[in-house]
């Protein structure tokens, strides 16, 4: 019998979140790959333990990876479904394979809510809940978009619908290594943020469309952000999610998460765009230069 669901999840020292999230999937997917970025904890034991198929690749990106695993995996399934390892699948209100297995053939992506749970608690305000992400497609009619921050799924064909699914997004590391974690993530998102306003490597990519598709409305934002001033558009940000979007109805855990997450995190890559324009005393040109070397 042909395979339906094909779960693809990248890890790198993941044992202490991996066997919550295959266990998740357990009744839902019928293939579980993992691609392992050469993890020195107990990982890989974990997944093969039970019942993953492991490859490991080194790492570039997420993109390149989650590409590499798409052309690489001996993949049977009809559909893919992208979850991270630190994420898993709620109890869902209706059994989820019905649903993908009587959509039409028109149907090439499914979109499911994200839930982020931060220091135990659930963010249900500011913007963060409820969040339609593309996770599941059909294979071979879409594809990561090749960007260092903030890629998407872009499909090659095909309509797209929502089914009732909850995709929760609970790290259970602490503080310290989450601050460690955005600290090189604000790094991308130079990148990621130069290649978005100078609109550089912007082929293949999801096209901003504030009427568009998610992905479409939340690429016409970010490109609306990347032109607004540095250090002046985190506070904005805060402000936004935390008052006008009630945040602050999360409590401690959402007032945490908001100021690290939607102020100090993007200060930070303001304040590195800063240095990095000052390194190049504002040339355009030779910032360009920079960045094309991340994509070779």
């Amino acid at each position: 019998m042909e395979s339906l669901i094909a779960a693809i999840i990248l890890t790198f020292n993941e044992e202490k979140h991996l066997e919550r999230c295959i266990k998740s999937l357990k009744g839902i997917a019928d293939e579980i790959f993992v691609i392992d970025s050469y993890s020195t904890d107990a990982t890989v034991k974990i997944a093969t333990g039970l019942g993953a198929r492991v490859y490991q690749n080194p790492w570039k990106n997420y993109a390149a990876q989650f590409n590499w695993a798409l052309e690489n995996c001996p993949i049977r399934s009809k559909w893919i479904w992208r979850i991270d390892a630190d994420e898993y699948i709620a109890e869902p209100g209706q059994p989820l394979r019905p649903q993908i297995e009587k959509l039409q053939a028109e149907i090439t992506g499914i979109y499911v809510k994200r839930k982020i749970v931060f220091l135990g608690k659930e963010l249900l305000h500011g913007g963060w809940f409820p969040v339609w992400h593309l996770k599941i497609w059909r294979y071979g009619k879409g594809y990561c978009e090749n960007r260092w921050m903030d890629e998407h799924i872009r499909l090659t064909e095909g309509e797209s619908t929502k089914i009732d699914c909850v995709q929760i997004d609970w790290n259970l590391n602490d503080l310290s290594w989450w601050t460690e974690k955005h600290n090189a993530y604000a790094s991308r998102e130079v990148i990621d943020m130069l290649d978005t306003k100078y609109m550089i490597f912007h082929d293949n990519q999801v096209a901003p469309d504030l009427f568009g598709t998610e992905e479409q409305r939340k690429r016409w934002l970010k490109v609306r952000y990347a032109n607004l001033p540095l250090f002046v558009r985190p506070l904005i940000n805060f402000v936004y999610r935390y008052f006008f979007m009630f945040g602050f109805l999360d409590g401690k855990q959402g007032l945490i998460w908001h100021f690290l997450q939607g102020f100090w995190y993007r200060f930070l890559v303001d304040a590195k765009i800063y240095e990095l324009s000052k390194k190049y005393n504002h040339k355009e040109e030779q910032m360009i230069e920079f960045l094309k070397t991340f994509y070779k």
